[in-house]
């Protein structure tokens, strides 16, 4: 088992860079993979990015490059870099944690989830 926090939301003006962190305690971190999903209200959960055991990583297509995920396995913490953010990008980000060697952007694959870090753009 894993739990999840999450930290570096805020608020932040369009164009502006945020870097999300995701602590994880538990044992075997590095034999999860890990992703970030993110929620508005009104919308359904969507994902992000994600990063696999190997370190390989996967973005949703319409992010455009703007975001990179990576992790610290000797400081159990995931990390998003987000760059050129846009109001459309205003949500509620979530990491989730899957044990397992494959990254995927699809929730229902993850059994671990944090209590979410809020991005307001404007």
């Amino acid at each position: 088992h894993v739990q999840l926090v999450e930290s570096g939301g805020g608020s932040v003006q369009a164009g502006g860079s945020l870097r999300l962190s995701c602590v994880a305690s538990g044992t075997n971190y590095e034999r999860y993979s890990m992703a970030w999903f993110r929620q508005a209200p009104g919308e359904e959960r969507e994902g992000v990015a994600t990063i696999d055991t190997d370190g390989n990583t996967k973005y949703a297509a319409s992010l455009s490059g703007r975001f990179v995920v990576s992790r610290d396995n000797a400081k159990m913490t995931l990390f998003l870099q987000m760059n050129g953010l846009k109001p459309e990008d205003t949500a509620m980000y979530y990491c989730a944690a899957r044990f397992g060697i494959i990254g995927t952007l699809d929730s229902g694959k993850y059994n671990y989830w944090g209590q979410g870090t809020q991005v307001t753009v404007s």
